[in-house]
């Protein structure tokens, strides 16, 4: 076992797990954070999407112990003081979610991308979502949302 320590949602976060503990369970087993969902396990599905060092990682394909003294946020820590996050708020607002089980990895990739790039357009939207799939909807919805959060945050 290997204790494991890291910045989560702003608070320090310490566990001991065993050395092969990806981000994804040591978020939800060891820190009771379950809004980080396990889709997949192999990368495909974008649902274990968290911010690692301000940058968005699907959490299934990295270990906690490379988290090691990381700044972590997960879906849990977006809104602040109880108010939601602009995104957040355009994927209610614009139903950019159907039964909720990819919202919290594609709302984390949609942050990361709006920060990298302010100036978005539809196709520029669709094609930074390829690693997050979907199957309740079309992704119009998503898009949409992504796209008004963008403008939103400008």
């Amino acid at each position: 076992m290997t204790v494991v320590t890291m910045t989560v949602n702003g608070k320090p976060a310490s566990a001991d797990v065993e050395a092969r503990t990806l981000l994804v369970h040591y978020v939800r087993d060891a820190l009771g954070l379950t809004g980080t969902h396990v889709g997949c396990d192999t990368s495909q599905c974008g649902a274990c999407v968290v911010h690692v060092n301000g940058r968005a990682v699907k959490a299934c394909t990295m270990l906690a112990g490379q988290a090691e003294g990381a700044n972590v946020t997960t879906i849990e820590g977006l809104a602040t003081n109880g108010e939601l996050h602009p995104v957040q708020k355009a994927f209610r607002e614009h139903h950019g979610l159907q039964c909720g089980f990819c919202t919290p990895g594609m709302i984390m990739t949609a942050v990361d991308l709006i920060k990298r790039k302010p100036d978005l357009d539809e196709q520029t939207v669709r094609a930074e979502l390829e690693g997050n799939l979907c199957r309740c909807t079309g992704y119009h919805n998503i898009v949409k949302a992504i796209l008004a959060a963008s403008q939103e945050m400008r």
